[in-house]
């Protein structure tokens, strides 16, 4: 069988799988031999071992093999999935295998459009880790690769495919907070693994890393394992804080609103605490104007108060606070009448005014529209226990690749999530406000 008549197969199988349930996806079972999908992922790191073992939870995965340029991750795949999966230094060796009907793409960001553009243009189903690119020309080239060999592509943000946000979405469009007024967001910490200075291995060395293929089109240099393994600490191969952890944010919020993005971004920061030779800051505050409404996120590696992190939306008549997989509404709506007393000038009227002023206000308003506030009070979702968004976006991902069916987020809805995010590193660098055109996804001015 041929790998577009298999991939065709795939899909006509597919269409028979499609259940609802909490789960809808990753509960799938009794998968077909026939309909199995196998894997290749490009990049073995912390995301492409996770990626790698919650896909293997689903019915019907098979990993077929991985590349990765660290021969220790290549030795720890063998350790946990057979010596006999393929392994391999050279990522387009995946890519030739025409047993391979997917490839998960979890290396540096760096890296990620041009094997994403590889693999689709070996007519590969493509699952691409966040931020989806680098650099903003870079994701109109993905776009551009997908449109043209209609491969499956997705975006590994995974809260745009939990069962908590997709709850919240229907909540605010139902009008439960009123008219969104701003968002605020901050995810915080305070320990040297969350400020990504990540373990090396003893064995780090020229034998086993090839750190020359590595560096891409970045500028030569002597081997470093420091910038090997904490490469998002650098410019040239990273995209700091926003394209780490705003990009999670702005992804949920794009999801829940339906809006394209903003049309400007300013951001401010600095480099306070992990002066470890990084060139990006690890503190950084952004401003951005969506239509509508306005978005102030926070990230903050020096926080001594050990860290946290919250999303609130709010609204005109209340709050949405957004977990991972769980949300909380509090409502406070106004009522029509504005109230009297209390800090205000009423306080200051003779006796006779203030009698007077009573009389027009209770003539004027019902004693229903003199309650205050309307309606206050509060509402919680929680996932179900064990419930987990990331398995169930990979599980949308393969349902895409048996069905052929649209993926929940797409290189262009990957993109408008992405370019906020970087234009945050341009913004903060160059000491700026940027304006964007979200729909052209373009800058402008």
């Amino acid at each position: 069988m041929t790998h577009q008549s298999r991939r065709t197969f795939l899909r006509n199988l597919g269409g028979t799988t499609a259940l609802l349930s909490v789960r809808p996806l990753s509960s799938l079972a009794n998968i077909s031999p026939n309909d199995k999908i196998r894997i290749g992922c490009v990049g073995m790191g912390i995301m492409g071992f996770a990626d790698v073992r919650d896909s293997l939870t689903l019915p019907g995965i098979e990993l077929a093999g991985v590349a990765d340029l660290y021969t220790g991750h290549l030795t720890k795949v063998k350790e946990l999935y057979g010596k006999d999966i393929f392994t391999t230094r050279d990522y387009r060796e995946l890519l030739e295998r025409k047993d391979i009907d997917a490839i998960i793409v979890a290396t540096p960001d760096f890296w990620h459009d041009t094997i994403s553009i590889a693999a689709m243009e070996k007519g590969k189903a493509v699952y691409c880790e966040k931020p989806m690119v680098q650099q903003i020309s870079e994701g109109h080239a993905v776009i551009a690769t997908q449109a043209k060999t209609k491969a499956i592509f997705q975006v590994g943000s995974q809260r745009v495919s939990s069962i908590g946000l997709a709850e919240a979405r229907n909540r605010y469009l139902a009008g439960d907070i009123g008219e969104l007024v701003m968002v605020e967001a901050h995810m915080d910490r305070h320990d040297a693994l969350g400020a990504w200075q990540y373990s090396i291995p003893p064995d780090a060395s020229p034998a086993t890393v090839d750190f020359d293929t590595w560096l891409k089109d970045t500028a030569r240099i002597p081997f470093d394992p420091v910038r090997f393994f904490r490469w998002r600490n650098y410019k040239a191969y990273g995209t700091g804080i926003p394209g780490d952890l705003f990009v999670h944010l702005i992804s949920g919020l794009h999801f829940m609103t339906g809006v394209a993005g903003p049309h400007r971004v300013y951001a401010t920061g600095n480099l306070k605490q992990w002066n470890d030779g990084r060139d990006v800051p690890d503190v950084v505050m952004a401003l951005f104007d969506y239509p509508g409404f306005q978005v102030n996120l926070r990230v903050n590696f020096a926080d001594g108060g050990g860290g946290g992190e919250a999303t609130k939306l709010i609204g005109t008549e209340g709050v949405l606070e957004l977990g991972w997989d769980s949300f909380k509404i509090k409502k406070h709506k106004l009522a029509a009448a504005p109230g009297y007393g209390g800090w205000d000038t009423y306080n200051t009227w003779p006796k006779a005014t203030q009698e007077a002023y009573v009389k027009e206000y209770n003539e004027k308003y019902t004693p229903a529209q003199r309650q205050q506030p309307v309606q206050e009070g509060e509402s919680v979702f929680n996932a179900p226990p064990g419930y987990d968004s990331h398995i169930d976006h990979l599980a949308n991902f393969y349902e895409s690749v048996r069905t052929g069916k649209k993926v929940v987020e797409d290189a262009t809805f990957g993109l408008r999530a992405a370019g906020p995010a970087l234009l945050t590193n341009e913004s903060y660098f160059q000491q700026r406000p940027i304006k964007w055109d979200p729909v052209k996804m373009v800058e402008v001015g």
